[in-house]
């Protein structure tokens, strides 16, 4: 059973300037099949191929996809995963992956995001699991926001700790390629000493016996 299945979709509405902006989820790939992707949504791969992501994610038993839109656009979205096999945090029993956060750059400064986490983190079931996010400034859009990699990574910390993410250290070498990289982490208020431990030990590797 999925987590998606037994967890009650959720819709919000938030009015902008310039428009009204609906926030849903977990959304099915069935209803994200009949929405279009902002031609803006590009931060990660063209929206074509980031719409198949959503779809993927939205399927998989632990796969959660919230999204914003715009009518039947879909301007904003975060979704969370089980981390690939290749990665360390697949050894984690009970770790979800928040593997992206993104909206438009015409629908930024809106409070979108941070609406989107919120909506997000309503979910109960979220509160079973340890759930990190990995940010790599290479996927940041410093361009459209105006900010340095070290102004955006401040405006990411503050982000994600709206809902209770921290920073954590790690020897994860994708994170220390860059000073500006990151691992954040949130326990659900759920979440076993077990599980939390079992997180601990994975951010160093060098303490893992394998």
């Amino acid at each position: 059973m999925s987590i998606a299945s037994v967890s009650i979709p959720e819709t919000n509405q938030l009015i902008t300037p310039q428009g009204t902006v609906t926030i849903e989820g977990p959304v099915s790939r069935d209803h994200l099949a009949t929405l279009t992707m902002n031609v803006e949504l590009r931060n990660f791969r063209n929206p074509a191929r980031q719409k198949e992501a959503l779809l993927i994610a939205a399927g998989q038993p632990e796969g959660l996809v919230y999204i914003a839109r715009h009518q039947q656009e879909i301007i904003g979205y975060v979704l969370f995963h089980k981390p690939s096999e290749y990665t360390r945090w697949s050894r984690h029993p009970r770790l979800l992956e928040l593997g992206a956060i993104e909206v438009s750059r015409s629908w930024q400064r809106l409070g979108i995001a941070k609406e989107l986490l919120r909506q997000a983190f309503k979910n109960e079931m979220l509160e079973d699991y340890v759930v990190i996010t990995t940010e790599f400034y290479w996927h940041w859009d410093l361009k459209g926001s105006g900010l340095d990699v070290f102004g955006y990574q401040r405006m990411l910390t503050r982000l994600f700790g709206s809902v209770g993410f921290k920073r954590r250290g790690t020897d994860d070498p994708d994170i220390l390629e860059h000073p500006a990289n990151m691992l954040m982490v949130r326990f659900g208020k759920r979440a076993s000493k077990t599980h939390v431990k079992a997180f601990e030990d994975l951010t160093y590797r060098n303490s893992l016996v394998d």
